[in-house]
């Protein structure tokens, strides 16, 4: 089938593109509609409800987690779900000891200003056991500065946290020098991959990093509330979060107490699971896998190019790196008005995003001509503000 044909065939699923042009996948993704299907079995669950519907819900959870693990490269176990990054962030990191004090004390934070806010306020709770974060300035305004990150990282370390693609300006992060440094001084580097699931291909054996963030509602055309983490699984047994939930026990399921952790990454895990956005982000995720990320990554980075060629002609400035190894699937612009710009263009059913910069995030399902319209609508409407 050629590339053209596997385009229409993606984009029958999503109705909403009959509607707009959509450049947004960057912030958020569209749900296919093949959720609709699963939003009416759920309701029907609900409407017939028998407890059996736990057994089947805790079998398809645990299917999802272990095809995104292999999606990974990494082994079935290794990840767990729940209702965002931060959550999980918070969990993996109360299993981390920060005590100040002794020779081979390790405390320290090593993290960059460019990532997305919730970090921030985490890491500075975790004050209170002694971590002390090391707040790494990009030198360009839109890039990790690399350098410096690994310059930051010395023996009192105990994690690097780093966004793999910054979620503003779509600049992809070079880990391996960075993961070299952190393990040889017995620093864990976890990694925020949520800019790039689903339109970069990632293996977390090949990146060698300890834990990886990531979610549905992006790329992946997923929903809110359908993170997940995964854990190196030599990693895991070493750890012990403070505040467990009680999906976090061996057998949950026999509603029994129970005090002995599951085996693998489900020790991370919290309470009662939102279940119905999960099972709506396996429409989206097996859309994409079934289109494979390297035709998704080609097609993302000619996207990408095909916007940088409009703005470079229009003189916009293009804050996202321009090399293609450098660059994840989106642009940020930036120019006087552009802010106003944005909001002209979702007005005109254009859906873009702006957050300190314009940026637009085309995904497969989009097409050379809806590039093209958007751009030239952009550059009009830029000019117009710079008349003005």
């Amino acid at each position: 089938m050629s590339e053209a044909l596997d385009v229409v065939r993606l984009r029958a699923q999503f109705p909403q593109l009959e509607q707009c042009v959509y450049l947004n996948s960057n912030s958020t993704g569209i749900v296919p509609k093949g959720a609709k299907a699963v939003l009416q079995d759920y309701w029907e669950t609900l409407a017939h409800w028998r407890d059996d519907a736990w057994a089947v819900w805790w079998t398809e959870l645990h299917r999802y987690a272990d095809d995104l693990a292999a999606f990974l490269g990494a082994p079935a176990g290794s990840v767990i779900c729940d209702v965002n990054v931060a959550t999980l962030l918070g969990r993996f990191a109360s299993a981390l000891d920060y005590t100040p004090s002794g020779p081979a004390a390790k405390y320290r934070i090593v993290t960059s200003d460019l990532e997305f806010p919730t970090a921030k306020p985490l890491f500075r709770g975790l004050a209170r056991a002694g971590a002390e974060t090391d707040v790494v300035p990009s030198r360009d305004g839109f890039s990790i500065d690399e350098r410096a990150v690994i310059d930051a990282i010395d023996a009192r370390t105990r994690l690097v946290f780093l966004s793999l693609a910054t979620s503003n300006t779509g600049a992809l992060l070079d880990l391996s020098g960075i993961v070299a440094k952190a393990h040889e001084v017995g620093a864990l580097v976890a990694v925020d991959a949520y800019a790039a699931l689903g339109i970069v291909p990632l293996d977390v054996t090949e990146l060698g990093v300890d834990v990886l963030f990531g979610g549905a509602s992006k790329w992946l055309c997923g929903t809110y509330h359908a993170a997940f983490m995964y854990i190196r699984p030599e990693l895991t047994a070493t750890l012990t979060p403070l505040t467990p939930g009680w999906m976090a026990t061996r057998e949950p399921l026999t509603f029994q107490p129970q005090g002995e952790l599951a085996e693998g990454a489900r020790r991370f895990a919290g309470g009662t699971p939102l279940v119905l956005p999960l099972l709506i982000a396996r429409v989206g995720f097996e859309l994409m896998r079934t289109f494979g990320i390297v035709h998704l990554r080609a097609l993302s980075l000619a996207h990408t190019q095909r916007v940088i060629d409009h703005a470079d002609g229009a003189g916009l400035t293009v804050a996202t790196p321009r090399e293609p190894s450098r660059r994840a699937g989106m642009v940020c612009l930036r120019f006087e008005g552009d802010e106003d710009v944005a909001r002209a263009l979702v007005g005109r059913q254009m859906i873009c995003s702006y957050r300190g910069g314009l940026r637009i995030g085309p995904h497969a399902f989009n097409t050379a001509g809806e590039i093209d319209t958007f751009m030239r609508t952009l550059i009009e409407l830029a000019k117009a503000r710079g008349r003005g």
